[in-house]
């Protein structure tokens, strides 16, 4: 699909490296953060947190509108349908862990790191546009600590250098201030308001645009984050 284009390579921080080409599953480290497709047997610890950070999550979920012909998928059901969209790829549906061990003794098997978020690149488009949107949560505890920042970063890497995209694009409701906090940080540019644009919580919902485009990150998303702010998971921090 995009095979044709030249090969892009950004300066990765230490202790950070991309593949050179797209396979599925793929794992991604930057500090702490660790990025790594859900399986089935983070479905409990999935509904764990889901459930305890209910208040906190809700008010920006996204909800199915009245009249929804799509069936709500079971756990197992949603694993198996983020693979086959992911080694397309046309989604690359990440959990969030943490690698407390890092960076002294950093965990060999990331698939038994506990879940604490979710990162989505969706909308996956090719041809002449090369675009993609994310999307993002976190349990409350690991709030305000630049993980979902990093997390945005490595995955924008991730689809500049290795799927070779040329734009991203993350849509946020004007209340909700931790998520503009983190396109904030990241120095993504706003475009303008979507009038109700995604049925969330229950209603058809305005949000702010933001992109960030490959061309104006040269040096990669991550490294330009890392410029002014510390690796999560560092002993600085």
């Amino acid at each position: 699909m995009t095979d044709s284009l030249p090969q892009r390579a950004f300066q990765m921080p230490y202790g950070t490296s991309l593949p050179r080409a797209h396979h599925w599953p793929t794992v991604l480290r930057a500090g702490a953060v660790v990025l790594r497709p859900l399986v089935r047997s983070d479905g409990p610890e999935w509904f764990r947190i889901r459930q305890r950070d209910a208040e906190w999550l809700q008010p920006w979920e996204a909800t199915r509108p009245p009249g929804s012909l799509e069936r709500v998928p079971s756990f197992p059901q949603m694993v198996a349908r983020n693979r086959r969209l992911a080694k397309v790829p046309v989604a690359l549906p990440w959990a969030i862990v943490w690698d407390d061990g890092w960076p002294r003794s950093p965990a060999r098997h990331p698939e038994k790191l506990a879940v604490i978020g979710q990162l989505t690149v969706s909308s996956i488009t090719y041809g002449s546009a090369l675009s993609a949107s994310m999307g993002y949560w976190v349990s409350h505890r690991y709030a305000g600590r630049g993980v979902v920042p990093t997390a945005v970063a490595l995955a924008a890497d991730y689809c500049f250098q290795v799927l070779r995209l040329h734009r991203i694009e993350i849509c946020i409701r004007p209340e909700n201030a931790k998520s503009l906090r983190v396109v904030e940080k990241l120095g993504l540019v706003e475009e303008g308001m979507r009038p109700r644009y995604l049925h969330i919580d229950g209603q058809w919902s305005d949000h702010r645009v933001f992109r960030l485009l490959c061309d104006d990150r040269p040096a990669g998303v991550l490294q330009e984050y890392l410029a002014s702010h510390v690796l999560p998971g560092s002993p600085l921090t």
